[in-house]
């Protein structure tokens, strides 16, 4: 089934403990592209980027499938750029640099071509630009997903309560949940948030792994994979959206039993994420690589139990 990815395609430049890199390659949109371009080949994506950046990363993305016509290159600017020094304990980071550039006034246009997709993946944008991307669709996708942060519930808190209510899976972490719902336990607080509409919401709890909620009280806990290292934890929040909606658009299932299956998949992106500095890992990853990583988060997190012991 197509997909539609809407994020930043930007550059990075980060330091953690175990290094630090000049300007790379990241944004949003192009992790969760990367992440789900192993999963579904009738992909499109909608971002936009200046003049300096290089026309070989969008043949790259073109030679992965991904349909590049709603990626806007404005010359004689320049691309959104970001800088971030992590801690040694890899959840907490410093912002250096943030330079929006042309994200700034970013003006999503759709391509007649992309009319009709039957997903939507909303990576982290001001919630008024995912809200005008929705409204530009002359169909409603199948499902749409959306990714936010603390930040739009601090300074667009209006415009975030407009675009929640248009979605169908809300994406956030933990602590994004408390502040959104201003409940401490996450139980009530994916309570309060599908009241504002979604029917999903997904709550990423970093190494502590991942919760689905649904309709009816149904709730999936996703393990998170010890790994032995952790270079660069950047993007791993939107690898693992582009594993979640790419596994969902491939088997054009959106039951939650199959969600469950979604959110797996995306952690075992995400868990490929971490292991290099920004999108190299999930670059050159092969199937059976995928395959066996998936089957590594079902071992760790199934078991049998006789019924006498219990």
């Amino acid at each position: 089934m197509s997909l539609l990815t809407v994020g930043s395609v930007a550059f990075d430049a980060i330091e953690t403990p175990f290094g630090k890199t000049d300007k790379i390659i990241g944004g949003a949109g192009t992790y969760i592209a990367l992440s789900s371009s192993y999963f579904t080949k009738d992909q499109k994506i909608v971002s936009v980027v200046g003049e300096d950046f290089p026309n070989e990363t969008l043949e790259d993305l073109q030679k992965r499938g991904i349909d590049i016509e709603g990626i806007q290159v404005k010359k004689g600017e320049k691309t959104f750029f970001w800088s971030g020094k992590y801690h040694n304990d890899m959840n907490t980071r410093d912002t250096l640099v943030t330079e929006l550039n042309v994200l700034g006034e970013f003006d999503p246009v759709i391509p007649a071509a992309y009319q009709g997709v039957e997903y939507l993946m909303l990576g982290n944008l001001t919630p008024a630009v995912q809200k005008q991307v929705i409204e530009r669709l002359d169909d409603r996708p199948k499902l749409i997903a959306m990714d936010t942060m603390n930040f739009w519930m601090d300074v667009a808190w209006d415009d975030l309560m407009e675009t929640i209510k248009m979605v169908d899976v809300l994406i956030i972490n933990d602590e994004e949940a408390r502040q959104l719902s201003k409940e401490y336990s996450l139980k009530k607080a994916a309570s309060v948030i599908m009241g504002m509409g979604p029917k999903y919401l997904i709550i990423k709890k970093g190494e502590h792994g991942a919760l689905l909620f649904g309709e009816n009280e149904n709730v999936f806990f996703a393990p998170a994979l010890p790994l032995e290292e952790v270079f660069d934890p950047t993007g791993a929040g939107d690898t693992f959206a582009g594993g979640f909606i790419g596994y969902l658009a491939k088997t054009d299932d959106i039951s939650f039993e199959n969600m469950k299956r979604a959110v797996i998949t995306g952690s075992a992106m995400a868990s490929f994420c971490v292991e290099k500095f920004g999108t190299e890992r999930i670059e050159n990853l092969s199937q059976d690589e995928i395959y066996n990583r998936i089957m590594e988060f079902v071992d760790l997190a199934s078991f049998e139990i006789k019924k006498e012991l219990v």
